[in-house]
């Protein structure tokens, strides 16, 4: 396999993947990056997990998490 052949074949996992960088996930989110991080080291944000030294989180954890603000009445 040559290395045109793994870009794609990375390029493609990626695109299918629920899981999503802080960027994308406060996206998502309609947040800032920032306060998605904030949240994260305050322990009040959505579910993460580190896949070797970057953070990630799962599409279902973000809409999990975004029900019960909703439900609470917003984030402390």
């Amino acid at each position: 396999m040559n290395d045109g052949d793994e870009i794609t074949r990375a390029r493609l996992a990626q695109r299918g993947s629920p899981f999503l960088s802080p960027e994308q996930a406060a996206h998502y989110l309609g947040l800032s990056t920032r306060t998605l991080q904030e949240y994260r080291s305050a322990g009040t944000g959505p579910r993460f997990r580190r896949h070797s030294r970057h953070v990630r989180y799962h599409i279902d954890d973000l809409d999990g998490w975004s029900k019960g603000v909703a439900e609470s009445g917003g984030h402390d």
